[in-house]
């Protein structure tokens, strides 16, 4: 077994060796600030390639701070949905409300994003594929830790050993099955389930939401521009998560099929583009709680350790939130496990406080029942002639910490990461390390 990368710094000391696998959200975020405090960052990912497009995803509170801070905003801005408008309708496609869409997502004065997550990771690794190892179309087969590092088979038939290994490989890690135990340990379903997919634009929306509700079973269509693809949504509510259907695909189309089998408006065309959808994903809606994201030399950031569901809309700002954090804690601290306690403490209650936003089948905009969808829509109408809503509150914003500004030399300008993470990589195993980081 041979070490990765070895990387030394300019003392001729060995640098951290750290394996991420996954390359979606929190993996590429940790890996920008990890090699900013000098270690030697791998990053793996099943996928051949970055996956580009995607679903929209919420930016918001500090997570806004962070991609600030790695130089990323302006890119990100540009890439923003602005969506204009939503339209809720009633079990016959009648209008219930229409109004502007951050009164219902309390969007902070203009300063939350919304992108397609393809936009954000190709931001992300835009801004460290210089300085990092990515490794597509590979993944990890076996982990086996040892005194001084975890010793990492990878499919292709690779050998390395690294000093640590984390998973951000999404709500169903293979890492967090591999070092922590099954899923069913950790998942807490939330009463719903949900098919996403793409499909022709027919229906002549443009930077619009539109959502179809009875009790139980919602649709929606997003169109994030003025192309003629839609990303379309069924959700309905299922006490119980329908393990068996979802392992197979055309146990998942049917399952969605006989859910909205009679439904009125046009949530038949819907059901059969779904059934056409090369793209289409189908799972449960459900957070993963576990009650220590470490094991040795192994850890977990996002939705691997913590995810909030989509419901809550704020999985991708606690990765970016996450990922900060991790790096920050393994920067002021060169035992691991040290590092990885702070982590926990440090995150757990702002995690916990983002997970708690959503109920089992309690999510606002999906009511079960005929008295709660009343009353979501009374909410809606309501809204319509309301101003946007302030930012909310406690949530979107984690422990924060203010980083010192250098002023890089060949520049002139401020570092927009400068004093973050602090104190440097904390050293391999238990020598110091590098203090070089890479400039702009």
């Amino acid at each position: 077994m041979t070490p990765t990368r070895p990387s030394t710094a300019v003392s001729g000391v060995a640098k951290r060796t750290v394996l991420i696998s996954g390359a979606s959200i929190s993996g590429p975020a940790l890996a920008y600030w990890l090699a900013r405090s000098g270690c030697a960052v791998t990053v793996v990912e099943k996928a051949g390639a970055l996956r580009g497009g995607g679903y929209p995803i919420d930016i918001r509170g500090t997570a806004t701070e962070v991609v600030r801070r790695m130089g990323l905003l302006p890119r990100l801005r540009d890439a923003h949905i602005d969506a204009r408008r939503g339209t809720f309708l009633d079990a016959d496609g009648g209008v219930v409300a229409s109004l502007d869409l951050r009164a219902v997502t309390g969007s902070a004065g203009g300063q939350d994003l919304e992108v397609r997550r393809g936009d954000l990771a190709e931001a992300l690794h835009a801004v460290v594929r210089d300085d990092v190892e990515f490794l597509f179309g590979d993944s990890v087969d076996t982990l086996d830790q040892s005194g001084s590092g975890v010793d990492v088979t990878f499919r292709s038939g690779g050998r390395r050993t690294f000093d640590l290994v984390i998973g951000a490989d999404g709500m169903h890690s293979w890492t967090r099955t591999s070092s922590f135990g099954p899923e069913t340990r950790f998942h807490r379903h939330l009463g719903y389930c949900f098919a996403i997919f793409t499909m022709p634009n027919t229906f002549g929306l443009s930077r619009e939401l539109m959502m179809w509700n009875t009790p139980g079973k919602a649709a929606a269509l997003y169109a994030v521009g003025d192309d003629d693809e839609l990303h379309a949504f069924l959700t309905f509510h299922q006490p119980q998560p329908p393990l068996e259907a979802l392992r197979d695909p055309d146990a998942r189309r049917d399952l969605v099929a006989r859910t909205f089998a009679g439904a009125g408006w046009r949530i038949p065309a819907l059901v059969d583009a779904m059934r056409d959808a090369e793209d289409l994903f189908v799972d449960t809606a459900g957070q993963i709680r576990m009650p220590s994201w470490s094991s040795g030399r192994v850890a977990l950031v996002g939705d691997a350790a913590y995810a909030p569901s989509f419901l809550t809309g704020q999985g991708s700002s606690l990765a970016l939130a996450g990922a900060y954090m991790l790096a920050h804690s393994l920067a002021a601290h060169r035992d691991h496990t040290a590092a990885f306690a702070a982590y926990e403490r440090d995150l757990r209650a702002f995690v916990a406080m983002n997970q708690a936003l959503v109920d089992n089948g309690a999510a606002t905009l999906f009511p079960t029942t005929a008295r709660a969808l009343e009353q979501r829509n009374a909410r809606l109408r309501g809204l319509v002639t309301m101003p946007p809503t302030a930012a909310r509150p406690g949530p979107t914003t984690p422990p924060r910490w203010e980083p010192r500004r250098r002023v890089l030399p060949s520049t002139g300008r401020q570092d927009p990461a400068a004093g973050f993470p602090p104190g440097g990589c904390g050293g391999a195993r238990t020598t110091a390390c590098t203090t070089n980081q890479p400039s702009g």
